[in-house]
């Protein structure tokens, strides 16, 4: 039987891969003292997706540390947060987290009895508590109110209350949770430290705060329940987790927003203390990692190909979710999860010869728009306006495409650049040559014709996704069927507004990084 870890040693377990920790001296001082109550909440809103192991991982670490950890689902939160759950399928999504929260544990292999779950509404709806929610309102400010929730509410144009209630609500948890420390991810922090400045005026204690980082979703930005591409739901067949994967960031020698590789950073290597990338004989056989600095240094220095990187997350990610996947198949599950998320009523197939009474909606995040990098460029063999570009987009292998910028644009301005490419067009041949997309281009209206590649955000990484304003969520089609004219129906509103930024129907194009533009062709039309 293995002694029981010290206060170092705890300390070292609760604390390790997180970003930050406010309160570092009061963590030790409790540890040398007694176990620490800590507590972790997530707001019962949209499906949980595979980056909830991350939390899941560090909640393994926090028991074997010997703490006491409770898990709250925030129902009344999720409310409040402009109405993610609507009010009559909050019970049903309070039920849903419950069992797929406790089957993510269990495929770990945490132990359920050491844990204590909660609900919001079984306290927070009490005298004691409502009448300290009216205590707190009458001493903070509504701009500390709105600051605190700004990382983490939705924002919109005109918010609701309800938004500014949300960091009050959680702060007090704190206290009726009866813990000494909050665990959350780094974009909670504006919460934290509000909690920390207005639990003593209460005459509450100031608890400790433990931080995640954010961790990279599958397109290189935050893994979000909204945006579809970026994330793996828990209940996806082993054919969908190939395919998002697939489609996922993973640029050979980068190591920055890497989505792949953080998940194994805090998901895999915390679970199994080793990783093992799986490849053919010929390319070196397997090698089992057992630092993930190890790991990190060779995919950096390109000793690990991408395409053997996702192969193995592939692997050890579905022996994660096959016994969720096992559990969520009896059909009183498959009930609850249905009616918890509806899926939105969709037009019948009209009958031959008549007209379907609702069309097809045709918005722009059916596009698969990404950043892409020219890695090569050169004359088509077969025609004198053509140039074959090898694209990166992310993926394992870059894509070949063809595009008529001879005249407009020189080879050496090409080479290395980055552009917008349009990715989920049906490949097409072109004198002879597959083109697998189309490099979204400014032109200009009077003669003679000028055309300007449109440029993302400096700082870009191949691979990131490119949406209009408003359309950041939806999947976009695997393939844009050409009979039905989707780009084409949706291009005749692109413009190159007066300030050079690519528009639809006057919404920008964005990345995480900002809008994207052209160099000089205001009011052009974009192709």
């Amino acid at each position: 039987m293995e002694p029981a870890p010290g206060p170092q040693e705890k300390y070292q377990l609760i604390t390790r891969n997180l970003q930050e920790v406010l309160g570092e001296d009061k963590l030790m001082a409790i540890l040398k003292e007694r176990e620490l109550k800590i507590y972790w909440g997530t707001a019962t809103t949209g499906k949980p997706h595979v980056a909830y192991f991350v939390p899941m991982s560090k909640i393994a670490d926090f028991l074997k540390a010997g703490c006491e950890v409770t898990i709250l689902f925030a129902d009344l939160h999720a409310y409040l947060d402009n109405m993610k759950a609507p009010w009559e399928l909050l019970e049903l999504r309070t039920r849903y987290y419950e069992h797929v929260i406790k089957a993510m544990l269990e495929s770990i292999g945490v132990p359920l009895e050491k844990l204590r779950f909660v609900r919001g509404t079984d306290y927070q709806l009490s005298k004691e508590y409502t009448l300290d929610v009216y205590r707190l309102s009458s001493v903070v400010t509504q701009h500390d109110a709105k600051k605190a929730g700004a990382e983490v509410v939705k924002q919109v144009e005109h918010p609701l209350l309800s938004g500014l209630l949300y960091p009050g609500l959680q702060a007090l948890d704190e206290e009726y949770l009866k813990v000494d420390a909050q665990f959350g991810g780094v974009d909670q922090r504006k919460i934290f430290t509000f909690a920390e400045k207005y639990l003593p005026s209460l005459g509450y204690a100031k608890r400790v705060h433990l931080m995640n980082p954010m961790v990279p979703g599958l397109t290189g930005s935050k893994m979000s329940s909204s945006e579809e591409d970026s994330k793996i739901d828990l209940l996806d067949r082993k054919e969908e987790v190939k395919k998002k994967l697939k489609k996922a960031f993973c640029e050979p020698g980068n190591v920055e927003n890497n989505g792949v590789l953080s998940f194994i950073k805090h998901v895999l290597f915390p679970l199994k203390s080793e990783f093992v990338v799986l490849r053919e004989e010929k390319w070196g056989g397997n090698k089992t990692y057992t630092a993930y600095e190890a790991l990190e240094k060779d995919f950096a220095e390109q000793v690990v190909h991408p395409g053997d990187l996702k192969n193995s997350v592939e692997v050890a990610l579905n022996k994660l979710l096959d016994p969720i996947r096992e559990k969520f198949n009896c059909p009183e599950l498959k009930k609850l999860s249905s009616a918890a998320y509806p899926t939105p009523s969709k037009a019948k197939p009209a009958e031959k010869g008549t007209k379907n009474s609702e069309p097809e909606d045709v918005v722009p995040s059916r596009l698969d728009i990404r950043v892409g990098r020219v890695i090569s460029v050169e004359k088509h063999p077969d025609a004198d306006s053509l140039y074959v570009e090898k694209i990166d987009v992310g993926e394992a292998e870059p894509r070949t495409v063809v595009s008529g910028l001879v005249h407009f644009v020189p080879e050496e301005q090409l080479q290395d650049r980055l552009v917008v490419l349009l990715c989920n067009l049906k490949p097409q041949k072109m004198r002879g040559v597959e083109s697998q997309g189309m490099v979204l281009c400014a032109s200009s209206v009077g003669e003679p014709r000028q055309v300007e590649p449109l440029d993302p955000p400096a700082g870009c990484c191949a691979g990131e996704r490119v949406y209009v304003e408003g359309y950041e969520g939806g999947e976009p089609d695997e393939e844009l069927k050409p009979k039905k004219k989707v780009f084409e129906k949706l291009q005749a509103d692109f413009r190159v507004s007066e300030d050079c930024v690519a528009q639809w129907k006057q919404r920008n194009f964005l990345t995480k990084l900002g809008t994207v533009s052209c160099k000089s062709l205001k009011g052009g039309s974009i192709s």
